[in-house]
């Protein structure tokens, strides 16, 4: 049985205990790997080496950073067909789909290659006698990833070409469940010319999840992953003094007009929700059908599920693969049967989908459940799986009203062909990311990534500008060379 090890100070590394995890193929049911999974004495020594490598590396010149990257990034490209594959055998997407994760990873690496001009201070001539003032962003120390296991290319990747880029050195955690790839980006880094310890992966589970936190040497911590552990990972890094981004779940809506082309919205809402089946913190999980656009969105959205080709992700023609657990599976079904004993219509049914030559694979098609209302579980809960729940409401501000109240504000959407209805729409809902005609507003690499409410704990969003200043902290520099005798009066600007 194959181990996927360690990676601290630029090589494969055992663990100091022997626990393991297994790693399945999702698509088979079978397992491919196992995984070692960290104790604190192996989060220590990847933040030792991550402590020695900065002391040089956070000297580094912008030249030599930027190098790197723009090394790096043409790596992803060359590698680019055998980080997918590596993600489909272990998450279970289809392999365009984890392709476009790479791409979308790769843009925050290219934002990474222009840090210079994102690093640039600010200068102020004579703002006294013979006095200037400058300013400048200097890079934090050690910083952490703790990282999903839906995206587990594009997450890390929107987290530590920031932090390496503006000077600082980098311990990933990335999920146990598909963590193969981590490796992968790790060797790409050396053949970059990334010196060893500057970037480091410890696999694991709390152990090593506690040990980060709690670790006296890393600055800050980067986590994505569901709301409730976002708030354990928050509240406890931040009383070790840490800075923390801390993203949680969704439970993302996409409204649809009467105005709408529905054929053309049902298209982007069948995409959304069962895309990476529904296994994505931007995935649209609600649909608000408004008035007369109903009954007529439903039955458009029940052919094209039932057209969804559910499959393997190694084969070309799969629209969709399988959930990345037998736990994942069971809880998707489980879902649905609520929704129905609760009250749902089940428009289309994902149960008991099965996959010639895949039987034992954690397959479950797409489910669309009519007529959900807010007090329903299948309302309420992020169920991260491929069932699109249909709301349906009076007016677009009973559609505004139904997601504001809603204690999640990661992404939502908008179909109409009314420029009027999709700006008071944009303007009033208390969600930090939208799409006009959008359904999956995933912002470029240079605007930064983050939701309102429950789906972002603290005030500190991902990748871009935000990304830059949470790795980084301003130095204000005032400088006189002077003349004359100091003064014993207060500074002042005259």
């Amino acid at each position: 049985m194959k181990t996927i090890e360690h990676w601290i100070n630029g090589t494969g590394t055992p663990a100091a205990s022997t626990r393991t995890t297994p790693v399945y193929h999702p698509a088979t049911g079978q397992q491919r790997a196992q995984v070692l999974l960290a104790e604190p004495s192996d989060v220590d020594s990847a933040v030792a080496a991550a402590a020695k490598a900065f002391e040089s590396w956070g000297d580094s010149s912008l030249s030599q950073r930027t190098k790197v990257m723009f090394a790096f990034r043409e790596l992803l490209v060359k590698h680019e067909d055998e980080l997918a594959r590596v993600i489909s055998s272990e998450h279970g997407k289809v392999i365009e789909d984890a392709r476009g994760e790479i791409v979308r990873g790769r843009e925050v690496v290219e934002y990474a290659c222009e840090i210079a001009d994102a690093l640039k201070g600010s200068f102020s001539d004579q703002v006294s006698s013979g006095v200037d003032i400058h300013n400048f962003r200097a890079p934090l120390g050690v910083c952490a990833g703790i990282t999903p296991f839906n995206f587990p290319i594009m997450v890390p990747l929107w987290m530590h070409p920031i932090a390496i880029a503006t000077g600082n050195t980098f311990v990933l955690k990335p999920s146990e469940r598909d963590p193969s790839v981590s490796r992968l980006v790790a060797e790409l880094y050396v053949e970059a010319g990334l010196p060893d310890g500057v970037f480091n992966v410890v696999n694991g589970d709390k152990v090593a999840v506690d040990a980060i936190l709690d670790h006296p040497d890393i600055a800050a911590v980067s986590f994505v992953g569901s709301t409730p552990i976002a708030k354990y990972v928050h509240e406890r890094a931040t009383a070790a003094g840490k800075r923390v981004q801390a993203l949680g779940g969704a439970k993302n809506h996409a409204v649809v007009l009467p105005d709408a082309d529905l054929d053309y919205a049902a298209n982007h809402l069948v995409a959304a929700a069962f895309g990476s089946a529904g296994q994505r913190c931007m995935a649209v999980s609600i649909g608000l059908a408004i008035g007369q656009a109903g009954d007529e969105l439903v039955e458009i959205l029940a052919r094209k599920a039932n057209a969804v080709k559910v499959g393997p992700g190694d084969d070309p023609s799969s629209d969709m693969g399988p959930v990345v657990t037998k736990a994942a599976q069971e809880r998707v079904v489980n879902a649905v049967a609520r929704g129905a004993e609760q009250g749902a219509k089940v428009v289309v049914d994902g149960r008991g989908r099965t996959v010639a030559g895949h039987e034992e694979g954690f397959f479950v098609g797409p489910s669309v459940l009519d007529h959900v209302t807010p007090e329903m579980d299948a309302y309420r809960e992020e169920i991260f799986g491929p069932v699109l729940g249909i709301v349906r409401a009076g007016t677009v501000d009973e559609a505004i009203e139904i997601i504001n109240a809603n204690p999640y504000g990661n992404g939502t959407a908008i179909f109409t062909k009314s420029g009027e209805a999709a700006r008071r729409f944009a303007r009033a809902v208390k969600v930090g990311m939208i799409g006009v005609n959008v359904p999956i507003p995933v912002p470029m690499s240079y605007y930064s990534f983050g939701g309102w409410k429950d789906s972002l704990i603290g005030d500190s969003p991902i990748h871009g500008p935000e990304g830059v200043r949470f790795y980084t902290r301003a130095k204000v520099v005032t400088t006189r060379w002077p003349r004359t005798q100091a003064s014993f009066t207060f500074p002042t600007s005259s």
